[in-house]
């Protein structure tokens, strides 16, 4: 037990901590049975959660690094199961954790102590520690006697782990100046984060501060209240805030007495979440979701139950409770006939396992509203005969019961889909819907959605309507219904290589058709519902969603909304080429589904954003297969709260929009995307390291890459830096235009360089309207710790831009030769930085590298206007700043044109603690500390064949 008087004196993530270890006592729920009582508390590394009793000992534990989110209240499945008044929704909360998405439920004895423990697994989730945790931390996995010290052998293998490259001699100086006690040569944990610190301190964070409080080692409310609004565009800010912000981070009680902002709680602050990139405002629902369900995309899965390739891979029903909670609103259904009765699930034809129908109707009842109340649509794809249907549809009825839509819709007055509003916690049926006027004795016959399945069954429909009479009556139905439709599809190769796609269709026999299949369907409702049996057919579960085939895009754009058509991605792209203004229009009325080629066995996915880009609403992505593809739509649907429906863009909606044009918005606003990369922290080496930690030192570089139309696609990449992962710096500065930021994903990829390739480091993928303006730090997915800093400016572009017209002009304004000229004002607080509100203008010592310009030659930077190209470049970093020299293709220090700092500078006063952090920085800044590494300037070889980018 610590004493109040210490623990008063801690920050508020301290006090968390502290909580959390001692422990506290909380009711664990399981199913409908009562609450276990149980202890519950964060084990010493802070790397785990930990209950007692239990029977499992040792293995009751939930690892941080396995939390996936961590809700407040009784929003999870389990909570629901119990009476509203059983427990205080203050106290409850829930625990969603590993790789299929389980749920940790409990219910503290007071409000106080879940708050506790929310706010506690919110900073350890997101790897926020102050520099005494990730001290403590780093230590204990250093410690391999486990005497709870560390030698001068320890702390050189805990180096070589961290990426950190500093020669032997400067680790043993450093090594002594934190070994005070009388235990000389090992290092005890206050000793160790001394040491910690020497290595660790952020000379860019410090930088940023004291140009921002005058040379002052901390910043008071008014300093932070400036950069606040200046550099991260928050405006207007009560000093409330500010007294919350420095309270929160700040570890130091002196500087909390006086209400400022030292160097640690300013590291503390950035790396928060309140620092990173991503939009805290779209973690939650933050779009319109009142419109028709047309004007949306969905998240959908493919071949939900699988859980690897399409031949052999097991089929399993938490499968759907993984992807559910993962926000996907549409699961497929593969249905078969089964043994007693009893339909099943799995790849027909193949030899992957098999569920029951009902085990997967129950799991999607159980976890289809946990994250997201908005609809789930069912593509049911149904090869099982009549009996078995009759047990699809009594199951879907007994389990999910009032969850399933069964809107009476007149399709004579109604001409628009309903919005996920109104359709919110209902299941909708998607498959086929029989005519109105089937024969009462097949009225249960065949509804399967004849498109979502591989491109086999449209090749195997005569055989497979011999195999089930039932079909070959409906077919005939159809026949006769139709009169005679007629539909050819020719595909022919030209010597351009180019496909063609011609599709004739009788149109006028279509229109009337549907107009006297819609009469029929309303006059013989009365009679349908006398003929009905116990339990409702599909047929009849299917409303909003009917699955159609596609016959002819411009024709069937002008027909009901309530269709589902679901086209292969073969088959889309031939469309995309040849009719991309069509789809789109297309796109505007009914829902159209995208599903993987066939050939696609090992469950690989597509790209999904050429679909995207026409408006493509349900991408159907295969979860199982992590990559590059499924983190776009990761990056995609994160942008609404992850609810499963993003709200498509005005022009895909109504009017004419042709995504592959150069210039497909003439006249509205583009914009510009300005990225500094500054610097890196904790970068780890490759995951397929053969000697792991014990691997050569990486020499990372970052690669930015712009997804969005085919006009805006685009890549960069900085300089690479040699032999260090732990801090290293890049002062780079990107430049994109973007002609359409509504629908743009920003990719944000760290590799390690190899003489024959590179290799894979992490990622992040946002969507460029999540974007948060300012400094920010990008915390790479997976990776723990890992982060690059960056500087963030969008601006906006009036007219037209030209791919090669953007000028840099010495009064550091950006003109186009086309359109308006846009002018980025300097920030006040001229720094290393980069550009505070959209600066690259003229800023001596950017290298920056855009997609409008010529490569660079090796060894020299961009010259700006006034500056020679070549020779002597000067970079103004403030305090401690260094000038360097481009020679021979290489960047080295110039001490000829250092330029001194004086703590006793206006504005500065001469502390203890500025003086320890400069000679904190000054220790490493020849090859360790924060400007370790050789600048190599030549640009990184092409993509090595070990990740896709």
């Amino acid at each position: 037990h610590i004493p109040l008087k210490h623990y008063n004196s801690f920050s508020p993530f301290e006090r968390c901590m502290c909580t959390m270890q001692s422990g506290s006592q909380m009711i664990k729920l399981k199913g409908k049975k009562k609450g276990l009582n149980r202890f519950f508390y964060l084990d010493e590394h802070r790397s785990c959660i930990r209950w007692r009793p239990s029977r499992k000992h040792d293995k009751a534990k939930i690892t941080i690094d396995s939390i996936h989110e961590v809700c407040e209240g009784k929003k999870s499945e389990i909570f629901q199961r119990y009476a509203d008044n059983r427990f205080d929704p203050n106290c409850c909360f829930s625990i969603y954790y590993g790789e299929r998405v389980k749920s940790l439920d409990l219910v503290s004895t007071n409000g106080e102590d879940a708050r506790t423990w929310i706010t506690g697994l919110k900073y350890l989730m997101a790897g926020i520690s102050d520099e005494d945790c990730l001290a403590r931390r780093q230590r204990t996995q250093a410690d391999k006697n486990g005497d709870g010290t560390l030698s001068i052998g320890e702390v050189h293998q805990l180096l070589h782990k961290l990426n950190v490259n500093l020669p032997r001699q400067k680790v043993r100086e450093m090594f002594k100046m934190a070994d005070t006690d009388e235990n000389q040569g090992s290092l005890g944990f206050e000793e160790f984060c001394s040491f910690y610190k020497m290595i660790s301190t952020r000379r860019d964070l410090y930088l940023i501060m004291i140009s921002y409080s005058n040379h002052k080692e901390v910043l008071d409310l008014s300093d932070l209240a400036r950069f606040l609004e200046i550099e991260q565009k928050m405006v207007g800010l009560p000093r409330e805030h500010l007294l919350e912000i420095v309270a929160h981070f700040e570890p130091c009680p002196e500087n909390l007495q006086h209400m400022v902002l030292g160097i640690d709680g300013f590291t503390n602050y950035m790396r928060s979440p309140a620092g990173d990139i991503f939009n805290p405002e779209h973690h939650t629902v933050n779009q319109d979701m009142t419109q028709p369900l047309c004007n949306y995309y969905i998240s959908t899965s493919h071949n939900t139950y699988l859980t690897g390739d399409q031949l052999l891979s097991q089929s399993r029903v938490d499968m759907y409770a993984y992807v559910l909670q993962a926000g996907c609103r549409c699961v497929e259904v593969d249905c078969w006939d089964g043994p007693d009765g009893e339909p099943i699930i799995h790849h027909g034809y193949t030899l992957t396992s098999k569920i029951l129908f009902k085990d997967v109707i129950e799991t999607i009842n159980k976890y289809a509203f946990i994250k997201s109340q908005y609809p789930v649509i069912l593509s049911i794809e149904n090869h099982c005969t009549v009996p078995q249907q009759k047990k699809m549809a009594q199951y879907l009825m007994e389990v999910l019961q009032d969850k399933v839509d069964l809107s009476h819709i007149n399709m004579n007055e109604c001409r628009k889909l309903p919005s996920p509003e109104i359709l919110k916690g209902k299941v909708l049926v998607k498959g086929k819907k029989l005519p109105a006027n089937l024969d009462p004795e097949v009225e249960e016959g065949d509804v399967s959605d004849e498109d979502t399945g591989d491109d086999e069954e449209e090749d195997d429909e005569d055989d497979d309507t011999q195999k089930n009479p039932v079909r070959q009556k409906e077919r005939l139905t159809d026949r006769q219904t139709e009169k005679k439709r007629e539909t050819q599809i020719y595909r022919e190769m030209d010597m351009q290589l180019k496909r063609q796609m011609v599709i004739q269709t009788d149109r006028q026999t279509d229109r009337q058709t549907d107009r006297q299949t819609d009469r029929q369907t309303d006059r013989q409702t009365d009679r349908q519902t006398d003929r009905q049996t116990d339990f409702q057919s599909l047929s009849d579960l299917v409303k909003y969603t009917k699955s159609v085939r596609v016959h002819d895009i411009e024709t069937q754009a002008h027909l009901t909304s309530w269709q589902v058509s679901s086209l292969n991605e073969t088959v889309m792209n031939q469309i995309l080429q040849l009719m991309p203004g069509q789809l789109v229009r297309f796109n505007q009325r009914q829902l159209l589904r995208v599903y993987p080629s066939n050939y696609r066995v090992d469950s690989s996915n597509f790209n999904p954003q050429p679909f995207w880009n026409a408006g493509c609403h349900m991408v159907a992505m295969n979860y199982q297969t992590e990559g590059r593809m499924l983190e776009l739509n990761q990056a995609k649907f994160s942008i609404n709260g992850n609810c499963g429906y993003i709200l498509k863009p005005k022009c895909m909606c109504k009017g004419a929009f042709n995504p592959v044009l150069e210039d497909p918005l003439p006249g509205q606003r583009k914009a510009q995307l300005v990225v500094k990369i500054i610097s890196g922290q904790q970068l780890p080496k490759p995951k397929d390291s053969v000697f792991g930690d014990r691997g050569e030192i990486i020499d990372p570089f970052v690669e930015v890459e712009i997804i969005g139309l085919p006009v805006d696609c685009s890549k960069e990449q900085t300089r690479v830096v040699d032999d260090n992962g732990f801090n290293p710096m890049w002062e780079e500065t990107v430049v994109f235009n973007i002609q359409m930021p509504q629908i743009a994903l920003v990719r944000f990829q760290v590799w390690d360089h190899d003489p024959i390739g590179r290799n894979f480091i992490g990622q992040r993928t946002i969507a460029f309207t999540s974007m948060m303006p300012g400094y920010r730090h990008v915390y790479l997915e997976g990776v723990k710790e890992a982060s690059i800093f960056v500087h963030v400016a969008i601006n906006d572009i009036t007219g037209k831009v030209n791919n090669f017209n953007m000028l840099y002009t010495p009064k550091g304004q950006v003109k186009c030769s086309k359109g308006s000229q846009e002018t980025f004002a300097k920030s006040s607080q001229e720094t290393h930085q980069g550009p505070s509100k959209a600066a690259v203008c003229g800023r001596t010592g950017d290298v920056v590298r855009r997609r409008t310009s010529t490569p660079l030659p090796q060894g020299r930077g961009l010259p700006f206007p006034g500056q020679p190209a070549g020779g002597h470049v000067s970079w103004s970093v403030g305090a401690g700043s260094q000038s360097r020299h481009s020679q021979g293709g290489r960047e080295r220090a110039c001490e000829a044109c250092s330029q001194s700092s004086d703590p006793g500078a206006p504005g500065g006063q001469q502390r203890d603690l500025q003086s320890d952090i400069l000679h904190r920085l000054q220790l490493g800044v020849d090859r360790g500390g924060i400007e370790t590494g050789r600048l190599r300037s030549q640009n990184p070889p092409a993509e090595s064949p070990s990740r896709s980018s």
